[in-house]
């Protein structure tokens, strides 16, 4: 069982004012809800407090920039910090040099193979909040997918469009499994039911693509 401390409301707390004024793509619905997911996941999934605190805090580097890695450290101490820096694919300033729609896309394909390669070889610490981020992420597509006044337009969302968000989310999946995380089998399942949806006549990841 997962004890939660007064840490992991203060990650909360941090979490909130960080992203406070960020939302979800194509919605108002505040950031915090996503951190929030994650976090309750990596706690259904047998995770401890430091990955529940991580889980909380895996955006901010990517969102809100790479100098919240030292009071993250500070405040959370390393366990946390090592996790957040793991799952991060990219620093909020790495990602805003870009502002050419190509290079943009150039450097979101780099970003992403390299992430893909960081996880074959990742902890097993980092590999389960990273999976329940994109659990989270993938039921979201889904429920857009699923919805009429959205559908396949969801992907006009991403930098990797249709075909690159389904390769990338294919290529996790698979990574998952062959590294026995236990969420892996319900994330194949949402990648399974999000390729369905969108029409793809078969799964190919973005390493293959």
């Amino acid at each position: 069982m997962t004890a939660l401390t007064d840490r992991f409301s203060r990650a909360v707390d941090y979490a909130r004012t960080a992203h406070a004024a960020q939302f979800r793509k194509g919605s108002n619905i505040p950031y915090i809800y996503h951190l929030l997911g994650v976090a309750s996941l990596v706690i259904e999934f047998g995770g401890n407090e430091d990955q529940a605190i991580a889980g909380l805090l895996h955006d901010t580097l990517e969102d809100c920039g790479a100098a919240h890695e030292h009071v993250i450290r500070a405040q959370f101490g390393d366990a946390v910090a090592d996790i957040v820096k793991a799952c991060t694919d990219g620093t909020a300033e790495g990602k805003a040099s870009h502002t050419d729609p190509d290079a943009k896309r150039r450097d979101w394909i780099e970003r992403k193979l390299a992430y893909l390669a960081h996880l074959r070889a990742a902890s097993e610490q980092t590999l389960l909040v990273s999976a329940c981020d994109k659990l989270h992420n993938a039921r979201a597509i889904v429920q857009d997918l699923e919805n009429p006044d959205v559908g396949t337009r969801v992907f006009d969302r991403f930098t990797g469009g249709r075909e690159g968000t389904l390769g990338y989310y294919q290529a996790l999946a698979e990574i998952f499994s062959s590294r026995g995380v236990p969420v892996a089998t319900v994330l194949d399942g949402a990648v399974d039911w999000m390729h369905e949806l969108a029409g793809a006549e078969s799964r190919t990841t973005l390493a293959g693509a």
